[in-house]
């Protein structure tokens, strides 16, 4: 039964440090961006958009497609920024292990 008790305190540990990497990841926060820093995004370590940024030389009302492209592309890359950021700050948490829903 000493062994249970000792899983139990490692199941507590990790989960509290699992919660506190969760805590930081929502305050963490990356930028993506497209054509060349014309539109930016702001997105935190848990995947929510927090600014968008666009320059004005990026706004052509003949030209919306474009504009729309560099919108995507940019959400793009901050998702993948903060997929990343989260798989490193979580992963150390884990050590590794592919914990399902993480």
């Amino acid at each position: 039964m000493k062994d249970l008790g000792a899983l139990q305190r490692m199941a507590r540990e990790m989960q509290a440090k699992m919660e506190k990497a969760q805590a930081e990841l929502a305050e963490a926060t990356v930028e993506g961006s497209a054509g060349g820093g014309a539109v930016a995004i702001t997105m935190t370590g848990t995947q929510e958009c927090t600014a968008v940024t666009i320059a004005k030389d990026a706004v052509d009302p003949d030209d919306v497609d474009t504009l729309q492209d560099l919108v995507l592309a940019a959400v793009k890359d901050a998702l993948a920024k903060s997929k990343e950021l989260a798989a490193q700050r979580l992963g150390s948490v884990t050590g590794g292990l592919k914990l399902p829903g993480l």
